[in-house]
């Protein structure tokens, strides 16, 4: 954030003008930011922490009241599709939020301001600085107007449902077995790790996925698992 356009510029896209600014640069600090701008002691951090709680308690009241038949355990699946990293992500390509963020020269050459989980936390954190500066009803219409717009696609594509258990329940009705996952590939710093998993059927390779844990890995193979089997279906 370099001048008042810049808040400006993000304030119109974020549909919300903010009474504190530092509240809102401090959304924007990736914690790489303060080990190269020693002035800088904040990090948005704490705020993606509160943004976290003040995004549960939003999505759980509108499914709560939304869909007072379906029993506890299928909300609390649907809420995790809904605020899952890549979902969030997504919305903050949407607004195109990733370009104001602040960070090392290292982590932006690496590609951060569209890393995923990057993504995801600056959400959770301009939600967190939204909170203190204007208060939860104007983060509930945030989010009303962003997020909660992807409810109606997750139920009808039932996207809640794991893709681990509904690849796992097709292949063992197709071939009776059940599928592994053994991880081929491990690369990347410690902070920025990437695994290649492949999802066997038997002693046969059939799918591949990648992501920043061994859990996201899994759940890309067995994405694209579905999609081979749709196909071939």
């Amino acid at each position: 954030m370099k001048n008042n356009n810049d808040y400006k510029e993000i304030e119109e896209k974020l549909g919300v003008t903010f009474e504190s600014k530092d509240l809102l640069r401090n959304a924007l600090i990736h914690r790489s930011y303060t080990n190269e701008n020693k002035k800088e002691q904040k990090n948005n951090e704490r705020l993606e922490f509160l943004g976290d709680a003040v995004l549960e308690l939003i999505i759980s009241e509108y499914l709560y009241n939304e869909f007072p038949d379906k029993p506890e355990g299928e909300l609390t699946a649907i809420r995790a599709a809904t605020v899952r990293t890549e979902s969030l992500a997504q919305e903050s390509r949407i607004l195109g939020i990733g370009q104001y963020l602040l960070m090392s020269k290292g982590e932006e050459k690496s590609g951060g301001k569209d890393k995923e989980y990057l993504l995801a936390n600056l959400y959770e954190a301009i939600l967190g600085a939204m909170y203190l500066d204007q208060g939860f009803s104007v983060c509930k219409k945030f989010i009303h107007r962003t997020l909660l717009k992807k409810i109606n696609r997750i139920m009808s594509e039932e996207l809640f449902v794991d893709p681990k258990t509904k690849v796992q329940e097709i292949i063992q009705s197709k071939y009776r077995v059940t599928p592994t996952y053994k991880t081929v590939k491990e690369e990347g710093p410690d902070h920025d790790k990437h695994f290649t998993v492949v999802l066997n059927i038997g002693k046969k390779n059939f799918a591949k996925g990648t992501g920043s844990s061994k859990q996201r890995a899994q759940e890309e193979a067995a994405k694209e698992a579905l999609l081979l089997l749709n196909k071939k279906s």
